[in-house]
């Protein structure tokens, strides 16, 4: 069986629809994401309504929270050590998406599940205790079974961090995979990121897409602060706003 799973795709319908090509091509029986499909980015409305027609099952990604439950972006910010400038930003920005996206799409997006296992496989979009924290990646392998072995399945897939990686460990979790991101990806290469696993075999598959066109589509969109989403759909990477 080929299943595909895709994360923090984050409003970026440009690298969603590039990555659907890929996908007729890939042909997987079954594609799952995990979380993150509207916040920061140009065609929020676009990319949940995209997802809902599909079919895709998936989880919930702080973002989701985020938009769909407004205090748990208050909840977090409160332990968060980052500068408070940079919660002034996200609430701007998730206030103009939550405007956007409207009450149905928000609420189907606040009943997403926090976990989706099927038959040797778990996914989540940071950890099974919450979609906001991931532990780091360079965790020892104990930590890392620690946090996952609760799901029961000894392959567990996650993104939130938008990294891509394939780990593989020796506890209940035997293989532990970062699917990386589709829409806003922090590891220095600006393709769209996704997983297909090809009976339990996995491959991380970047999709190149047109970039400047997203960014022309944030420029016009109305997003508060989208120069600063412009600026990390270019170089790949993190940045503070």
């Amino acid at each position: 069986m080929r299943i595909a799973i895709l994360s923090d795709i984050h409003g970026n319908l440009t690298a969603l629809d590039a990555v659907s090509a890929d996908l007729w091509d890939a042909a997987p029986d079954l594609v799952i994401h995990a979380g993150d499909l509207a916040d920061g980015g140009s065609s929020p409305v676009e990319v949940v309504d995209r997802i809902r027609a599909m079919g895709w099952p998936g989880v919930m990604g702080n973002g989701d929270e985020m938009l769909s439950r407004p205090d748990s972006l208050e909840e977090f910010a409160r332990r968060s050590s980052a500068p408070p400038a940079l919660w002034a930003v996200v609430r701007g920005m998730a206030a103009f998406t939550r405007e956007a996206l409207g009450e149905v799409r928000l609420s189907w997006l606040g009943q997403l599940p926090i976990a989706l296992v099927r038959a040797g496989l778990a996914v989540v979009h940071a950890s099974p205790q919450t979609c906001w924290k991931a532990p780091p990646a360079n965790a020892p392998d104990s930590d890392l079974d620690r946090a996952y072995g609760a799901l029961g399945q000894p392959l567990v897939v996650f993104g939130h961090t938008h990294l891509p990686s394939i780990r593989r460990l020796t506890g209940t979790v035997k293989l532990l995979i970062n699917c990386g991101s589709v829409g806003l990806p922090h590891d220095g290469d600006p393709r769209a990121s996704y997983l297909l696993l090809d009976d339990g075999t996995p491959q991380i598959r970047r999709v190149a897409y047109d970039v400047e066109k997203e960014i022309q589509k944030l420029a016009s969109c109305g997003l508060p602060s989208a120069e600063w989403v412009a600026l990390m759909l270019r170089t790949a990477a993190p940045a503070m706003p």
